[in-house]
């Protein structure tokens, strides 16, 4: 019997067909375990499940991959893969895939959009002042418009670029691109102007958005050494990873005044709770991770964790796969 286990999502399958498709492969069951949860306490939780449909949480490290031996593919229902220890899976031979890019480009890049407004057109505040009974206070709230400002893209990748295409197309915003894997001739035949190192983009842009994969090299990528030389007033927006900011230097220069509004929809070691520290600024916008959560993404989401799991059963090359060993577990089914 092929067994499936979906952990740690609750999107999974709520608004498609999905689970009954994967049912009519093997036996389905939602697992639950703590996010910190790792190693052979995670090994044996997911004892006995063939196919993993992981979440943002938990960590699938080395250890889990050396005590797990049933495991033989493991699906990411997002794009993201640094909860996966890739090397090490490929090392004990375990297929790992994810959602391509395209499945969530629309809906993060428009929420992207969506947090960029609220932080720079006081939504947010000035919600709260009209539900306070502080009409009057309106005056308070004068925003910018875009077409005026310069937009620091960080990450001109799938939904970095379908952002700048959106502010430069819709808004008529000045597009400044920081992004060492694209050649400099590809950003200015797009209009854009091209940076080489992050501190210039820091330092020319009203607003910075971040769309870079954690890595090694992007973690704490925005910190003190970048915020000491931004634009003052400077809009910053995360719907990356949290990973990618240094909340400690962050909360230093929101205090400061160098950083006006912070406007995110991930937060280092998220899920956090209502006394995180960030949710004590007034001019910080923070949402549940959602900006993939729109119908149409979630349906393109679920239809390729299927697919992945259903070409890999019909032995056909697998739309989205990050890593395919050279010798890769017989399934034991």
């Amino acid at each position: 019997m092929i067994r499936i286990a979906i952990v740690n999502s609750k999107s999974f399958g709520i608004y498609t067909n999905a689970i009954e498709r994967l049912k009519k492969i093997g036996d389905v069951q939602r697992i639950e375990v703590p996010k910190d949860f790792r190693g052979k306490k995670l090994a044996d939780a997911l004892s006995g499940y063939h196919f993993i449909i992981a979440s943002v949480t938990p960590y699938y490290d080395r250890e889990f991959f050396e005590y797990n031996k049933d495991v033989v593919m493991i699906v990411r229902h997002g794009i993201g893969y640094d909860n996966i220890d890739i090397k090490a899976a490929e090392e004990f031979g375990v297929i790992v895939a994810r959602v391509p890019g395209w499945r969530e480009r629309e809906s993060v890049a428009e929420h992207t959009i969506a947090l960029m407004l609220s932080a720079l057109r006081f939504v947010v505040q000035s919600y709260e002042a009209v539900k306070q009974g502080r009409w009057g206070d309106r005056a308070k709230f004068i925003g910018k418009e875009l077409k005026s400002l310069t937009v620091g893209i960080v990450g001109l990748g799938n939904i970095g670029s379908r952002v700048a295409e959106i502010l430069s197309k819709g808004f008529g915003a000045k597009i400044v691109v920081y992004d060492p894997y694209i050649p400099r001739e590809k950003v200015e035949q797009l209009g854009y102007r091209y940076v080489s190192k992050l501190e210039e983009l820091a330092e020319v842009s009203d607003i910075v958005t971040l769309h870079a994969p954690l890595t090694n090299e992007t973690y704490h990528m925005i910190n003190r050494d970048i915020l000491s030389k931004a634009k003052k007033g400077i809009i910053i927006v995360n719907t990356a990873r949290g990973e990618l900011v240094d909340e400690d230097a962050l909360c230093e220069f929101i205090e400061n005044g160098t950083v006006a509004a912070y406007a995110a929809d991930v937060v280092e070691g998220e899920p956090i709770g209502p006394d995180h520290r960030l949710l004590k600024y007034p001019n910080v916008i923070i949402t549940p991770h959602i900006a993939a959560y729109t119908y149409e993404s979630l349906k393109g989401m679920d239809e390729a964790v299927v697919e992945a799991i259903e070409s890999y059963l019909q032995e056909k090359p697998i739309d989205g796969v990050v890593v395919y060993p050279r010798s890769p577990r017989k399934p034991p089914f």
